[in-house]
């Protein structure tokens, strides 16, 4: 019987199995990598903001704390964003004629609110709430990074999954006392671990649920 396949087929055979093998493990390597590449996280990527305001300014300067702007960052999931009249407190007095402060005095005027442009956020089929991590301890520059040197304000962390799960696996390394939260100087100790051991304790951080799915997705 003359012979069916060249001696090449079985070479052919093997690579093809290797290959199918392989071919899908590097397709899903180089997706996740993709995916959390800073082009696709657009970290330390400044967001252009109808009012081009400075943080560095605000916070580091003048002294503002969080709260002065971002009302609902304890009691509910969204930190908030400042209504007009919270910016014309100040820009009724100073700044008055600036031009940059044209949109604010706009909509002031009108009751039209200013539309931000969303620097942090995360997917739709994530659940995140505020309140629940300043109340436990996390601090604001652990997911926002340095905003308060920030002359325009970009999103500093990548909000991966794989970097959500980081703090959720080991909160003792990132949990700071609540009267910290919103020290935008903070630095844990030395012996941060065990401190941080202590206060997963005290706050009652949950830390064998932390990593169940329905955490954040719900």
């Amino acid at each position: 019987m003359p012979q069916l396949f060249p001696p090449a087929a079985n070479t052919i055979a093997r690579v093809s199995l290797v290959a199918g093998i392989l071919l899908p493990a590097v397709a899903l390597v180089a997706g996740s990598a993709i995916t959390r590449a800073p082009y696709n996280t657009k970290v330390n990527n400044p967001i252009d903001q109808p009012v081009p305001f400075s943080h560095e300014h605000h916070v580091n300067e003048l002294g503002l704390d969080c709260r002065y702007c971002h009302t609902s960052v304890e009691q509910g999931p969204k930190a908030g964003l400042p209504p007009t009249h919270t910016c014309m407190g100040c820009h009724s007095q100073i700044w008055t004629n600036s031009p940059l402060l044209e949109p604010i005095r706009r909509s002031y005027e009108t009751g039209e609110p200013i539309r931000w442009n969303l620097v942090n956020s995360v997917p739709d089929f994530v659940y995140f709430d505020h309140s629940i991590h300043v109340n436990k301890g996390i601090g604001c520059t652990e997911c926002h990074g340095p905003v308060h040197e920030m002359q325009i304000t970009y999103k500093a962390k990548p909000f991966h999954m794989a970097w959500c799960l980081q703090c959720h696996r080991k909160p003792e390394e990132f949990i700071r006392p609540r009267d910290q939260v919103m020290n935008r100087h903070y630095v844990h100790p030395q012996d941060h671990i065990d401190v941080g051991r202590k206060l997963v304790d005290q706050y009652a951080v949950k830390v064998d649920q932390l990593t169940d799915c329905s955490i954040c997705h719900r």
